[in-house]
């Protein structure tokens, strides 16, 4: 899977010295991650808000950015004349 480009959510922004650059809720340290990971572990948005004072629309916009880039198209597999080059050592 490809690695998603957080620049393009609204919701989060990465400030180099704030959580190591991490992506973070904007004008928080909130990690995006905390999210996921409480998600995962059986978490409810409304528990997630409430344990990380964020609002539904934060999220929200998290969740519907991954689930966005889920839909968008992959790059086809490499073919032609560089498809087979090995990288120089």
């Amino acid at each position: 899977m490809a690695t998603l480009d957080w620049s393009q959510c609204a919701a989060v922004e990465s400030v180099p010295g704030k959580r190591s650059g991490a992506w973070v809720f904007r004008d928080s340290r909130t990690p995006v991650s905390v999210v996921f990971d409480n998600l995962e572990a059986g978490a409810s948005i409304e528990e997630i808000m409430e344990w990380f004072h964020l609002t539904r629309e934060q999220v929200t916009g998290v969740i519907a950015f991954v689930a966005r880039s889920l839909d968008a198209p992959s790059l086809p597999p490499a073919t032609g004349v560089f498809a087979d080059a090995h990288p120089v050592r």
